[in-house]
């Protein structure tokens, strides 16, 4: 390499020193909101303690407020797309705060369990890789949805009562 190419070289890797540690600036927030466990789901729902490990095991992270942020939560850009797939997963669902789901929501939610574990889109794959013990296993998914098919019993007999709210 001649010396024009030499500095160039230099300034590009400057550049990008600069640009790295320049992106640590933005940092969107790593939450965890306080619990109020009177509305989680083991307080709602009849959660058995399997259910309730394979849910801390393979769900806890994204799908609650009791996220364990790893240290490459702190570094951008990774942690750019960590917190959004935390919120994201909050948003769709979040044992945390199970009481925020009204009867018509609920159904859909303890299908989706079962289902996106059946078909094995959850845990993420990308969330598997930097945390294997997450994967679950075919007992752990039976055991998740066998609790969900029961949870659903339990709805449509409430729903079918005398008295109970049609929708």
């Amino acid at each position: 390499m001649n010396r024009r190419g030499s500095r160039l070289a230099l300034r590009l890797g400057v550049v990008m020193i600069v640009g790295a540690v320049a992106i640590q600036l933005a940092r969107p927030a790593r939450t965890n909101p306080p619990t109020d466990p009177s509305r989680t789901m083991a307080t709602v729902t009849h959660l058995p303690p399997d259910v309730q490990r394979v849910l801390e095991r393979g769900c806890r992270d994204c799908h609650s407020h009791d996220t364990r942020w790893p240290w490459y939560s702190e570094v951008a850009p990774v942690s750019w797309f960590v917190i959004d797939h935390v919120n994201h997963g909050r948003r769709h669902f979040d044992y945390s705060d199970w009481s925020q789901y009204d009867e018509d929501k609920i159904p859909k939610l303890l299908k989706d369990i079962c289902e996106q574990t059946r078909e094995r889109d959850m845990p993420l794959s990308s969330y598997l890789w930097l945390h294997p013990d997450a994967r679950l296993s075919d007992r752990d998914i039976s055991t998740l949805c066998d609790w969900s098919d029961r949870e659903l019993r339990i709805l449509r007999t409430r729903s079918q009562q005398p008295g109970a709210e049609s929708h």
